[in-house]
């Protein structure tokens, strides 16, 4: 017979009042974890997004602000036109350092087997600087007039063929995943091959996409070092009062404010939940405690000592707070996943699940964080109860 045999015949006395606690600390645990995860998943999607997307500025036309940015936060497809000419003007600016055109087109529905909404997204292959690292990387060659890269949400695999505006194009590569649907629900294509298909759809397609080669969607600018973005960006604004210069930290910042009111509303919620929960078990603990009085006092008369008396009544609430904590992590974990989806559709944010290093960091922050909630609630009352003298503690049982 050893302590944790001792605690474990213990929690047992009382099944109710046990699996009341457990309950308690696993509501707690499963809300933190649950929070947690989320919101580091989101934040996962914002870094890499920012990183793949490679550019400092994004310069749209002045009317298609919102669309742009809706178009970055949550890939929304959307299709907007300014003339190239725009491309050399941001060129000639001081502080740009390299400037890129991309042209946006909203396809229509496929006809078929698909059910994703796709976004497509042309690119300069001699001067980009967001997809071209990648086709350096993985493909090892220039895209050609009819090949197309997919992001990882869209149904196909290498090999198969998609009709954009009745041009074919065949799947030569799919990206990594990002957690953007800006990069995981986009295809990516040459500006030749858009122009090439806007006046093959004349012909093929039911609806014609209507497009100049003069036209682009917007120019994405690398800024030089010693320079800094927000300054630059309201240089073009000025030499260029037609556009919008929308800096990438602005556009996650704006993530970060929809989610700032969220953030806070859980931690205080967090803390809130978890001062209740410490003072149920603090109070539970004195309970239980306080019925044992003759039990400890007859224990110290046989020789056992404070620290075996201490011992036992916090390896019980270890025991109690570590298993509430691990249920929590699983339910939350399992709650997430069943609900993700739709919290993702109406709050329309990026979301990348953590690596597995991270997730298992999270899942031992959880539960060492119950375990202390327990600890914490149940020190005062062994402190209590080994201050007391054995035989005071037979009496007053009595």
């Amino acid at each position: 017979m050893n302590i944790p045999f001792v605690a474990l015949k213990n929690l047992k006395r009382k099944l109710t009042r046990t699996w009341l606690l457990f309950a308690i600390v696993a509501v707690v645990s499963g809300t933190l974890f649950t929070a947690t995860l989320f919101l580091k998943s989101i934040n996962n999607a914002l870094k890499l997004g920012t990183y793949r997307l490679g550019a400092d500025i994004l310069v749209v036309p002045a009317s298609a602000e919102t669309r742009a940015k809706a178009a970055l936060l949550s890939g929304e497809p959307t299709q907007f036109l300014m003339d190239r000419s725009v491309l050399d003007q941001v060129r000639k600016i001081e502080g740009v350092k390299a400037a890129t055109p991309q042209l946006f087109l909203k396809p229509s529905s496929f006809s078929c087997c698909f059910n994703v909404d796709i976004f497509l997204v042309a690119f300069d292959p001699e001067t980009d600087f967001t997809v071209k690292p990648w086709l350096e990387k993985h493909l090892n060659r220039p895209l050609g007039p009819n090949e197309i890269i997919t992001g990882r949400e869209i149904p196909v695999i290498i090999g198969d063929n998609i009709p954009f505006f009745g041009t074919t194009f065949s799947v030569v590569g799919t990206m990594e995943p990002t957690g953007m649907d800006f990069f995981d629900r986009t295809g990516f294509m040459s500006l030749d091959a858009a122009y090439n298909m806007a006046e093959a759809s004349k012909l093929k397609a039911l609806q014609p996409l209507e497009l100049r080669r003069d036209q682009v969607s917007t120019v994405l600018v690398q800024v030089t070092e010693d320079f800094n973005p927000d300054r630059v960006a309201i240089r073009i604004e000025h030499e260029l009062p037609y556009v919008k210069a929308l800096t990438s930290d602005t556009v996650i910042s704006t993530v970060r404010k929809q989610l700032s009111g969220l953030i806070h509303a859980i931690v205080i919620i967090s803390v809130i939940l978890w001062f209740i929960v410490l003072l149920i078990m603090a109070f539970a603990f004195y309970m239980i405690v306080n019925e044992r009085r003759r039990e400890i006092g007859l224990l110290r008369a046989m020789g056992a000592n404070q620290g075996h008396i201490a011992a036992i009544v916090l390896t019980e609430a270890s025991l109690l707070s570590a298993a509430g904590g691990a249920a929590g992590v699983l339910l939350g974990f399992g709650l997430l996943m069943s609900i993700k989806s739709l919290l993702l559709h109406y709050l329309k944010l990026p979301y990348l699940f953590p690596s597995s290093f991270d997730l298992v960091v999270l899942t031992v922050g959880a539960i060492s964080l119950s375990i202390l909630t327990g600890l914490l609630s149940a020190f005062l009352p062994a402190l209590a109860i080994i201050r007391t003298e054995p035989y005071e503690a037979i009496r007053s049982a009595e």
